[in-house]
């Protein structure tokens, strides 16, 4: 099988925009709208923020972006197409994102994600994430779960 590459990417990029809006539409089917804390395509292209794609042999398989924070970097917009699950592609993505916060010389990632999406918990406890409270600006939801993993 062809590796898996992940790029720094524009998230108006067609495939990825696609992406996107697959993992709005799976976040709105799954919780009200005051849980949903997802980004739009345009704040996805921010200063402080990289977007990541994974590809192989050119097709979309996944997204992801790293949002700097004052003495944090946090995982946002993390999606694998549900046909590339299991693949690997969550792992890489998430491997890309701690390179990128290291390289920011971030101290730790956080994370926000749905109470529900159990298989991104547990890609995120093997990548060395553990729950936390709220932080930041978000509410302590019930929907919510919160990670977080140093990186020193």
């Amino acid at each position: 099988m062809a590796e898996i590459v992940i790029s720094q990417d524009d998230p108006h990029a067609p495939d990825a925009t696609a992406l996107l809006q697959a993992s709005h539409a799976l976040m709105q089917s799954l919780f009200p709208a005051e849980s949903n804390h997802y980004l739009s395509v345009d704040a996805l292209t921010a200063p402080g923020i990289f977007f990541f794609t994974a590809r192989r042999e050119g097709a979309a398989l996944g997204c992801a972006a790293l949002s700097v924070m004052e003495g944090y970097g946090e995982v946002k917009s993390m999606f694998v197409a549900p046909e590339a699950r299991g693949a690997g592609v969550g792992e890489a993505l998430l491997a890309r994102i701690e390179t990128e916060a290291r390289a920011n010389a971030l101290p730790l990632l956080r994370l926000e994600t749905g109470s529900k999406l159990e298989a991104a918990h547990r890609l995120y406890r093997r990548a060395g994430f553990a729950d936390r409270g709220p932080f930041g600006d978000y509410p302590d939801d019930p929907n919510s779960l919160f990670m977080e993993k140093p990186l020193a």
